[in-house]
């Protein structure tokens, strides 16, 4: 495998990373495309599917190897996420989160923890959920009041998250939980089983966009977790949390690309088709100005992204900062570039059958997720401001 260093350096991908992301486009316009508006309407999780993805290597991409994951690196990532994306945004940005919560017990998890959650998570038989969001700690994360009080060898949880991706679906739940005093320095992080009792769910959201994955609350009424579950020491769980918002924050950045570049090529094919006042729409030097900085500005999110990802997986001092700024460009450009291309189909891109207004409906919720575009500049001014 190419390093990311190697890839950045010649500034072009090395065979494996083209065979890894032509086998996840492969996979998306065979498996994903063809159904995505259907999923789309009837609000239908395609868990077989995904667990297709994952059988292709996609449920446990950074996950390592010795537990069934595929070891590869934050570049691949975006690639498969962006190719993913093509066919569906929505289940490539839930399959994106399944990764991320996997991520972080493999990375922070002990090795029993790892071998008795992995294995399973990386086939995506379990699928997990990544539990921050509260209704009164969205962008304050810090200030999170699910309360976990430790009972003997259980911590007793009680309180809600609110906009959990998969919730009432998925088997896993990572949670962060307050265990000591306020702030980010009393959080810590609990792995929560489906069937531990007292954990019980809200009524799944009715919602602009991503309609192919639930979205529900998730509530805590005295559940009992082991202290087993507990990933690494009391109190680390923020730093824990915002570790995997930085891959988190690549993958959704991904997403958009790969939604907006979508909605391009359908947006290529139409004013090739299409015709006015006697010319075919991409004779109109007008649009074709307009193509021109929709496929530009594409250009430039997707090489930043791939920048972020390179320095995330050297560790770089500045890796944070960079998957910020990442994230904010990926995902308002990607959202503008869809909106373009609705635009250009005139009438036809309102209408559903078309798959362009899924695509902006979808890539607009990703302006808001995995910590908005307004706290992404608060992070990157930070940076900036601090040194």
């Amino acid at each position: 495998m190419g390093s990311p260093e190697d890839a950045m350096t010649h500034f072009a991908l090395s065979e494996d990373h083209i065979a890894i992301r032509d086998m996840a486009r492969t996979f998306a316009e065979e498996q994903l495309a063809p159904h995505a508006l259907a999923w789309d309407e009837a609000k239908h999780f395609p868990v077989e599917e995904m667990r297709a993805a994952a059988a292709l290597g996609m449920g446990g991409v950074y996950v390592r190897e010795d537990v069934g994951g595929s070891g590869l690196t934050r570049l691949d990532a975006a690639l498969i996420f962006e190719a993913l994306a093509s066919g569906c945004p929505t289940v490539s940005a839930f399959i994106s989160i399944h990764n991320m919560a996997s991520w972080m017990i493999d990375t922070y998890g002990s090795d029993e923890q790892r071998r008795r959650f992995l294995p399973k998570l990386a086939t995506m038989e379990w699928m997990a959920s990544y539990c921050l969001t509260e209704a009164n700690a969205g962008s304050d994360a810090a200030a999170l009041a699910t309360k976990a009080v430790r009972d003997g060898d259980h911590y007793v949880l009680n309180g809600a998250k609110q906009f959990i991706s998969g919730a009432g679906a998925t088997d896993v739940y990572v949670v962060m939980v307050r265990t000591g005093g306020e702030g980010a320095g009393g959080v810590s992080t609990l792995v929560v089983p489906k069937d531990t009792p007292g954990l019980s769910f809200g009524a799944n959201e009715r919602k602009m966009g991503w309609n192919a994955q639930p979205t529900r609350s998730v509530i805590f009424d005295n559940a009992r977790v082991p202290v087993a579950n507990r990933l690494g020491e009391e109190g680390i769980g923020f730093k824990i949390a915002m570790a995997g918002l930085d891959g988190g924050r690549l993958n959704i950045a991904a997403c958009s690309i790969g939604g907006a570049q979508a909605a391009l090529d359908k947006t290529l094919a139409y004013v090739n088709q299409r015709k006015a006042f006697g010319k075919r729409l991409d004779e109109f030097q007008a649009l074709q100005f307009r193509i021109a900085d929709m496929a530009t500005e594409l250009e430039a999110a997707r090489t930043f992204l791939w920048r972020a990802a390179a320095a995330l997986d050297r560790k770089d001092g500045d890796a944070s900062r960079l998957c910020a700024m990442a994230k904010r460009f990926g995902t308002d450009i990607g959202f503008e570039v869809a909106n373009q291309a609705l635009q250009l189909h005139g009438g036809y891109g309102y209408l559903a059958e078309y798959g362009v207004e899924k695509i902006v409906r979808d890539l607009r919720v990703h302006q808001i997720l995995e910590g908005t575009n307004e706290i992404m500049r608060v992070i990157v001014a930070r940076s900036l401001i601090g040194r």
